[in-house]
């Protein structure tokens, strides 16, 4: 049985993204990743009777625990949680009305509450189904995918989206084990990249399949195909000094989002030695450069999960 976890995750960099964030009373916000509502309620908590909230979460259970913490709060502005993929927000806006937003904020991480719960099949650490679906709805789940996936497939998910470089020996292994037998549980996908790598890094600090799971959670949620679409939107829905907050916890996600923001800062592709720029492309805004972009040590004291967040912020400008 797992445990109650609604008070298990802490938001990472909560101070940092709230001053990032330059939260006007009357704003308009969104949380694309509402988790158990932590960077949510603290937004809230800044507006006035003008101001509104849409928190958006694509798993069920943490819209569940957004809406009951906001619904504690003695809250001036209006809020409503929505389930539903951040890629959608566009769609999400439209629904409503709603031209442009002075805030969006967007915490990549895996949430504490999903690894914590052994049953939601995200953890190397504990023994539990092999789902690691963030929406349980629907979807194919890791046990699916892994006992269809071809071996050039899975290698290359394993080397492009966890950075593994024992990718090939691992995607072998998986691909003997599976054919004996299906892969159920990921105590078992575990064991089975353990013991396919070398001993030497097995003594690495980081579990020897954290990496591995990273890549399959990852292909499982289309995680970065839901990012893309996501910066996509942004520009064409940001008021004007707007604020885009975005929180990564791996390279790839970052690399992403730091490329994007200097394309919209700096979009010109006319050659170096050019004197007038002839493409016509126009910065549509500003990186902001954060003091602190990364949890202090008196952060990671208390929240684990800190370790690897960066913090990227860039603001628009409609002229």
């Amino acid at each position: 049985m797992s445990r109650d976890c609604s008070l298990a995750h802490v938001p990472v960099l909560a101070t940092e993204v709230i001053e990032a964030l330059k939260i006007v009373p009357d704003g308009r916000y969104v949380d694309c990743t509402a988790g158990d509502g932590g960077h949510s309620s603290l937004i809230l908590s800044k507006l006035g009777a003008r101001g509104s909230l849409i928190a958006l979460d694509r798993d069920y259970e943490a819209c569940k625990t957004t809406k009951l913490k906001l619904d504690k709060m003695e809250a001036d502005g209006t809020w409503e949680v929505v389930r539903s993929n951040f890629s959608a927000l566009e769609q999400i806006l439209q629904a409503r009305a709603i031209e442009s937003v002075d805030g969006i904020l967007a915490d990549l991480g895996v949430s504490s509450v999903q690894l914590d719960q052994w049953e939601r099949g995200f953890s190397y650490r504990q023994d539990g189904p092999l789902d690691m679906r963030m929406d349980k709805a629907g979807g194919e789940t890791a046990a699916q995918w892994l006992n269809r996936v071809t071996q050039p497939e899975l290698q290359r998910v394993l080397s492009e989206y966890g950075e593994e470089r024992y990718a090939g020996r691992i995607s072998q292994a998986i691909i003997r084990a599976r054919d004996s037998a299906a892969i159920l549980t990921t105590g078992e996908l575990a064991e089975i990249i353990v013991r396919s790598m070398p001993a030497v890094s097995r003594r690495e600090q980081q579990h020897p399949a954290r990496r591995s799971f990273q890549a399959i959670r990852i292909a499982i949620n289309n995680e970065l195909g839901e990012l893309e679409r996501l910066l996509d939107q942004l520009p064409g829905i940001m008021a004007d000094r707007g604020r885009i907050v975005i929180i990564t916890f791996h390279s790839l996600e970052d690399r992403l989002v730091k490329q994007r923001f200097r394309q919209w800062e700096k979009p010109c592709i006319c050659p170096p030695d050019l004197p007038l720029c002839a493409c016509g492309k126009e910065s549509i805004g500003t990186i902001i450069s954060v003091p602190n972009d990364t949890a202090s040590a008196e952060e990671l004291q208390n929240n684990r999960r800190a370790h690897s967040a960066r913090l990227r912020v860039f603001e628009r400008r409609l002229a």
